[in-house]
């Protein structure tokens, strides 16, 4: 039902920091948790971490944990991934998503997708 646009990708010197967000339309924004995947070409889609619905809770995976820290403003309709000491491998599109459940860590958990944005990490 709701419709997900990611936005604020780019490229970033190796160590740096970005910030992406994901912005939803409708009247519904807060009934849903959020997710951050990301995909490179030749991978499979990688789970970057996920949030409740009022933001209480976080949860990350190993891979990120520590760098990424996931936000959200509903009464924005945004959901925030602030990424920090970037590393060449997370170069990847990457894609918010929205779900009734929590925590969710497949793609199939997940019934709402953005189209992604491009994050770029060179040297």
């Amino acid at each position: 039902q709701v419709q997900l646009v990611e936005s604020g990708g780019g490229l970033v010197q190796v160590g740096g920091s970005l910030r992406v967000s994901c912005v939803a339309s409708g009247r519904t924004f807060s009934n849903y948790n959020m997710g951050w995947f990301r995909q490179t070409p030749g991978k499979e889609r990688e789970f970057v971490g996920t949030i409740t619905r009022s933001g209480s809770s976080t949860y990350y995976p190993d891979s990120v944990k520590g760098r990424f820290t996931i936000s959200r403003d509903n009464a924005k309709n945004t959901v925030y991934l602030q990424m920090d000491s970037l590393k060449p491998e997370d170069t990847a599109n990457y894609s918010c998503a929205a779900s009734q459940y929590y925590p969710a860590v497949v793609p199939a958990a997940y019934e709402n997708w953005g189209p992604g944005t491009q994050v770029t990490v060179s040297s």
